[in-house]
């Protein structure tokens, strides 16, 4: 999920595309949460790791 926001970041800051841009920035910060709380023990969404 953090990468696909990251391509999404890219795509979206290269053809000016503000649509890209703002679900490239959801979909990595959701992504870090979830690593976060996959690193620190807490089941995520049922799994207990996240990656």
């Amino acid at each position: 999920m953090i990468i696909l926001g990251v391509i999404l970041l890219i795509i979206g800051f290269a053809t000016g595309i503000g649509f890209l841009w703002t679900i490239g920035i959801v979909l990595a910060l959701i992504g870090l949460v979830l690593w976060v709380a996959g690193l620190t023990g807490h089941a995520a969404g049922g799994r207990r790791h996240y990656y």
